[in-house]
């Protein structure tokens, strides 16, 4: 892990971009600290320069609760080299979608290559922001595309909660990872998203295997989510974190 900039933002976080290989990320950490921060890895559904003011929010947001936060760029998302394959996928969901056609193909085209490539990305993320001293466990997960959420909760014994948002696809052959999942889950759904399978996401929340797993469903669309669930994320988060 390289640093190549920070700044202090004015309510005394320091942000701090860096690269993993050639992979761009972002780290907050909190402006006063007693001790190694607690860490949440920030999802998000590709491209951080865009995602940006979502993504500092979200960090600020927990920040001021004393966890540090990170996030890292997408296989072929941002700068990072483009995938044919994946482009061609999201055309071709994005037509399917339109026309009414069946999508499950097109999801695993799509979204099987990108776990594959993402998951080992975020845990070698994990390895290198766990070895600085002002970073510790344990380590939340928030957001994101939520198949990279399910494979993430299922191999990364460092993980021990997240927060998931089913706002994306999932392959069906993927459910039965799902049922492996077993730390405590919030998974957050708004009922009126245009670009998600409601059903899918009902159906998925019931295959997690966690004894502790809690559904907030708001009306509205996909990025609609109430700020409100912002605060009882940190309320899960400081259950299970602290």
């Amino acid at each position: 892990m390289r640093f190549s900039a920070e700044q202090r933002l004015d309510d005394g976080v320091l942000e701090r971009e860096f690269t993993l290989g050639e992979i761009p990320g972002i780290l907050w950490t909190p402006a006063s600290a007693s001790g190694p921060a607690p860490l949440i890895l920030l999802g998000h559904p590709g491209g951080l320069r865009k995602m940006y003011p979502r993504l500092v929010a979200r960090a600020r947001h927990t920040a001021a609760e004393g966890y540090a936060a990170a996030t890292l760029e997408l296989p072929g998302s941002g700068d990072r080299p483009r995938s044919a394959a994946a482009e061609q996928a999201r055309a071709d969901l994005r037509r399917a979608l339109r026309t009414g056609e069946p999508v499950e193909e097109i999801v695993d085209r799509l979204v099987l290559p990108l776990v594959e490539q993402a998951v080992p990305e975020w845990r070698a993320a994990l390895d290198a922001l766990l070895a600085l001293p002002e970073i510790g466990g344990p380590v939340g997960l928030a957001g994101g595309v939520i198949a990279i959420g399910v494979r993430l909760a299922v191999v990364e014994p460092r993980i021990a909660a997240a927060l998931l948002f089913a706002g994306s696809f999932v392959p069906r052959s993927m459910f039965e990872e799902a049922r492996q999942v077993t730390v405590p889950l919030l998974v957050l759904l708004q009922w009126d998203d245009e670009g998600n399978d409601r059903q899918l996401a009902l159906d998925l929340f019931d295959a997690f295997g966690s004894k502790e797993k809690t559904l907030h469903a708001n009306t509205g669309g996909h990025t609609g989510v109430p700020r409100f669930e912002g605060d009882d994320g940190n309320r899960f988060f400081a259950r299970h974190l602290k």
